[in-house]
């Protein structure tokens, strides 16, 4: 049966050979033994984990050639650094390392520029995060990172926002094979809507009068989109609590308002 022949780099996946687990076994210890035609076996051989993990930038970008090439580093780094006493697979464990070769080059060359000041206390936020998911066994709540670094609950989640993707208005985000649904196509048209003066001064100040953490959730489900599930993964708690946070705030502001 022909294989399908895709090219990037000019590399041909038709052609990429998969390796066995008795195979990568054995090459992983010819190259702990300093042996490079091994390790230049293992990187052809796993060439496709790259490749995988690049088809979800598909829609993002037009340097995927340039994305293979930092994928291909990634991978590298993880050939370097694997070692068989790890008792995991090879996959397991290199996928996050070439994924993350390939989010810090797409970060860095972001053409939504971000202050040195945002981006340094965003790398802080996250070698405390890695820390503490290291010495808990689970990620660490906003809560808990804020109160580590003295910082408003708001500026963690600020801060590490500032190292994700932007994503292009023109974003595909459904298609059923007719008509394609783009990002663009669910933003808001804020054109007609009129709100008084006085509406817009009760809402910000029936806004101020709400516990920081509602607020933070009522902005965040009203302005930014994000839902419960997001919520209650960032701020670590379930989403029941979401739900009744976001009722609460709601139930505040139409005290105050209406």
């Amino acid at each position: 049966m022909a294989r399908h022949k895709v090219e990037i780099c000019g590399v041909n996946t038709a052609d990429i050979p998969v390796l066995k687990n008795d195979e990568m076994i054995l090459l992983f210890q010819k190259v702990k033994e300093g042996d490079a035609k091994a390790k230049e076996t293992l990187i052809e051989g796993n060439l496709k984990l790259v490749l995988s993990i690049l088809r979800k930038y598909n829609n993002r970008t037009d340097n995927m050639d340039d994305l293979f090439q930092v994928g291909c580093i990634g991978l590298i780094k993880a050939i370097d650094n694997f070692d068989l006493d790890h008792e995991v697979k090879f996959s397991t464990y290199a996928v996050p390392m070439i994924l993350g070769e390939i989010k810090r080059y797409l970060r860095d060359n972001n053409s939504v520029r971000i202050s040195r000041s945002i981006k340094d206390l965003a790398y802080k936020i996250s070698r405390l995060k890695e820390q503490l998911t290291l010495d808990l066994g689970r990620e660490p709540s906003v809560s808990m990172l804020s109160e580590k670094l003295g910082l408003e609950e708001y500026e963690v989640v600020m801060a590490l926002d500032s190292l994700k993707e932007s994503v292009s208005m023109f974003e595909p985000i459904y298609n059923d094979g007719g008509d394609v649904i783009y990002l663009c196509d669910q933003l808001e048209d804020k054109k007609g809507k009129d709100f008084s003066l006085e509406e817009r001064i009760s809402m910000k100040e029936a806004m101020k009068k709400l516990k920081s953490k509602e607020r933070y959730v009522i902005e965040s489900r009203y302005v930014y989109g994000k839902t419960q599930v997001e919520l209650s993964e960032e701020l670590g708690i379930s989403q029941a609590q979401i739900s009744r946070l976001e009722k609460g705030g709601i139930e505040h502001i139409k005290r105050n308002v209406l």
